[in-house]
């Protein structure tokens, strides 16, 4: 199933063995003395009753051994020290039994002291119900010699009693001054309120001039709290409601008059998530709406879904459970919605499966109480749970789902999960060279480079989801079926403490920046695209600047490739990182250079060494997983290093391979991504190889191959001077960039380049040339022609080369045929001369 739910304790596994020896016991001494003995109804009604902090499990199983009563349990709790009990108890419903409580008394509150006596004493003693729940703010194992209990009225109001305890004869704890315990009153008049059991936090809400406003009390070691926030919410609540949240489990939580209220739950989460989830009462049978408050990201959303054919019946109510970066959301038998907290502006980063979906039918049936982080609670099988998302399934459904945005939700949802990262991503690459042309709504290759990069680098510190690019998308206006949703912006939290620490100065970070950061501090390469463009341009035209600027951007991407290489020992199957591809060097070094600025700016108390190793990691992912791709298809297709010569056939694999390879280049030229070096130039030999000479040259003039000088040499050097080939070369040259012609043309034996060879020559010795009188350059000729015109250009040429000879030596004359100067010369003259 999509959630996986590990058991961390079972009452039928860990209680019920021990229960039923004691149940034999029991009964043989009743048969020896003649008592009761205990009868097998005492299990059949075992409850877990609460979960403490430190994984205490108080349960009960038909009634607490310490009463002689046939009582109902509330509520109870025990303190870190197990020397304390508070229990709240009602008289068992039973026809001509009178209340055996206290007269005028309902419910019966009452602190016990447990080792080793067995005191108690009445805390209260009133005709409405209590809950109760022990503090535990204390990390350290030492026994402390105070506790503190929250008491929670039905009459509204919520109080903290301190109890100080001492220990006397040995092992006995007992309680100082049990007829006066100090109390203060910590809020009332609230109608709704839940219970952080890990973080020590009370959420509450009350009703100002009809309006609900969501308060946290956060509690603290040395017994003071504070009101730390308060959030106006748009939910409608009744005056007269009443409804607490993980404030134990007892029957009476489930009873009808009290299950009938909203449900509605608070989850937070180590990145300083404050979510509110929220759901009134059904209207109707046909649909269903809920809301989730993102209030660390300053909107709402509220979502619509039907509930398919009017017969399907809703027998359960809604259940929310927090997964850490998720929140899930989901309805027995009509829907499942796993929602994405960190980055929930793009419905298509949350995942929505309908009744129509098997996946709906794996979900747990019973309903689930979501407890503190990951602890999920079944009260129905006593059965206290760790649940996580499923990694293994959500990639099995990633390969069996068709639409585009069950894809796109998928992908990030394993990415999450962050298990065996290394794995994962194989088996997400092989995936994607599946179905590399089946997204359309998207870009495949694109979103798992960005997402994958981002989950490598986002744990190691906060605010990195708004300093690095999540998805590739910016934008998705495309319906996911079966659901609709309203976006509304909503009031932020108001701080109420200004000195912040932990979990606190997280949300206030992503409050600030909700207020104050518009448009968004996502990095991109638009700065690096620039400037790239701007570099290349100088270098074309020899006007680069600073000789140390350029050699500090490429010392960044000699770093990016160590630091890759020294993470990645195998050797790899594909030849890249073996040749110096200066414009992919500049590019790497410009986004180092980059996005350190970026992390500079924004993040605020990390060390400068850390950002720029984050750096280093980021940029070296980016690479690393483009090679990941391109090793897992050269793997795939089984290609040999024949592959790379140009006097051989291109097969099937070579010509998928090729297709890869476009794609990537597709990927990363929209989002000006960095290359591995070499990639380019294998990209070229394969397009060589599969591509028919008009497709090549097509491919060449748009940009999709590019010429570089290591696969041009080897294109010259490879192939033979058949005409074909001949062709080929010709057409190759003819698109190089003068440079780099002129060095290409050495490499050719062939009229043609000596051709080219000797109208480069000429053309530069004429740039500088200086006219001078007739007499004087006849003077120095040693030869003439009868030609006269070409004479001329003789001496021309013979005066320049010999005024300097070191400056206009000619180089690669190995493949200059004389003949080829004289033709050149006179075609330039008879241009000069207009014939």
């Amino acid at each position: 199933m999509a959630l996986r739910l590990i058991a961390d304790f079972d009452l039928g596994k860990d209680v019920l063995p021990w229960l039923r020896g004691q149940l034999a016991a029991s009964a043989a001494a009743g048969a020896r003395g003649g008592g009761p003995g205990v009868s097998e109804n005492n299990y059949e009604c075992l409850r877990v009753q609460n979960v403490e902090r430190n994984r205490n499990i108080i349960y009960t199983y038909k009634h607490l051994y310490t009463f002689e009563k046939d009582l109902q349990v509330v509520s109870c709790s025990v303190n870190r020290e197990k020397t304390l009990l508070a229990a709240s108890l009602v008289q068992a419903a039973k026809e001509g039994r009178s209340n055996e409580l206290q007269p005028g008394s309902k419910c019966l509150t009452l602190l016990v002291e447990i080792h080793p006596i067995n005191n108690v004493k009445v805390l209260k003693a009133v005709d409405s119900y209590i809950w109760v729940q022990f503090l535990y703010p204390h990390i350290e194992s030492r026994p402390q010699p105070k506790n503190h209990l929250l008491l929670l009225s039905e009459e509204k109001y919520i109080e903290q009693f301190h109890i100080q305890v001492v220990q006397e004869d040995g092992n006995r704890v007992v309680i100082k001054n049990s007829g006066h315990l100090p109390k203060e009153r910590v809020a009332e008049d609230f109608v709704w309120a839940q219970w952080d059991m890990s973080e020590q936090r009370l959420y509450y809400i009350d009703l100002k001039k009809s309006r609900s406003v969501l308060k946290c009390i956060q509690f603290y070691a040395d017994e003071h709290f504070n009101l730390m926030f308060e959030a106006p919410l748009d939910i409608s609540l009744s005056v007269s409601g009443f409804k607490l949240v993980n404030f134990g489990y007892s029957d009476l939580q489930d009873q009808e008059e009290l299950s009938e209220h909203l449900t509605l739950c608070v989850f937070t989460n180590h990145t300083g998530s404050l979510c509110v989830c929220y759901c009134p009462n059904f209207d109707s049978w046909e649909q269903i709406t809920y809301s989730v408050f993102y209030f660390h990201k300053g909107h709402s959303k509220t979502f619509t879904t039907t509930l398919g054919s009017v017969d399907s019946r809703v027998t359960k109510g809604i259940t929310f459970l927090n997964l850490d970066y998720y929140v899930a959301v989901y309805l027995p038998g009509h829907f499942f919605h796993l929602l994405n907290i960190q980055h929930p502006d793009l419905i298509c980063h949350s995942l929505f499966l309908t009744e129509n979906s098997e996946v709906i039918d794996m979900l747990p049936h019973s309903p689930l109480q979501s407890l503190s982080g990951s602890l999920v609670l079944d009260s129905c099988s006593g059965k206290l749970y760790r649940a996580f998302l499923n990694q293994s399934y959500l990639l099995e459904f990633l390969w069996s789902t068709r639409l585009d945005c069950e894809r796109m939700a998928l992908l990030h949802c394993v990415l999450s999960c962050g298990q065996d990262p290394q794995q994962l991503e194989a088996k997400i690459i092989q995936w994607i060279s599946e179905n590399i042309s089946a997204c359309h709504s998207f870009d495949l290759i694109q979103e798992f480079i960005i997402a994958s990069s981002y989950w490598s680098i986002y744990p190691e510190t906060s605010n990195m989801d708004k300093l690095l690019p999540y998805s590739s998308l910016l934008t998705w206006d495309t319906e996911i079926p079966g659901i609709t949703l309203v976006t509304e912006e909503i009031p932020l939290p108001l701080m109420k403490i200004h000195s912040f620490k932990g979990y606190w100065e997280k949300l206030n970070s992503n409050l600030e920046y909700v207020k104050y950061s518009k448009p968004h501090l996502h990095y991109n390469n638009s700065v690096v695209r620039r400037e790239w463009h701007n570099l290349i341009s100088e270098e074309k035209t020899g006007k680069r600047r600073s000789t140390v600027y350029v050699r500090n951007i490429l010392d960044n991407a000699i770093k990016v490739i160590s630091n890759l290489e020294a993470k990645n020992l195998e050797p790899r199957l594909t030849p890249l990182f073996q040749e110096e591809d200066n414009h992919q060097q500049l590019l790497i070094g410009l986004m180092v250079s980059e996005l350190r600025d970026h992390l500079l700016r924004h993040l605020q108390g990390v060390e400068k060494k850390k950002i720029e190793q984050m750096v280093l990691d980021y940029v070296s992912k980016l690479l690393d997983l483009i090679c990941q791709i391109l090793e897992a298809s050269w793997r795939k297709h089984n290609l040999h290093p024949w592959a790379l010569h140009f006097n051989r056939q291109a097969s099937a694999a070579e010509f998928a391979v090729f297709h890869i390879m476009t794609r990537i280049l597709e990927a990363t030229n929209t989002l000006f991504l960095p290359l591995p070096p070499g990639f380019h130039t294998l990209h070229m030999i394969l397009g060589v190889r599969c591509l028919p000479l008009h497709n090549l040259l097509h491919y060449i003039d748009h940009g999709v191959l590019l010429l570089t000088e290591a696969a041009v040499t080897r294109l010259m050097k490879d192939l033979d001077n058949t005409e074909k080939n001949e062709k080929l070369k010709f057409s190759i040259i003819m698109r190089l960039p003068p440079l780099t012609g002129q060095k290409i043309c050495r490499l050719w034996d062939h009229p043609v380049s000596s051709n080219m060879i000797s109208r480069n020559h000429v053309k530069q010795l004429l740039q500088n040339y200086n006219k001078q009188p007739w007499s004087s350059v006849m003077d120095k000729s040693s030869f003439s022609v009868e030609f006269l015109p070409l004479n001329y250009f003789i001496h021309i040429l013979t005066d320049i080369e010999s005024s300097n000879p070191a400056l206009y030596a000619f180089e690669g004359h190995d493949n200059v045929d004389a003949k080829f100067v004289e033709e050149a010369a006179l075609k330039h003259t008879a241009m000069l001369l207009g014939l």
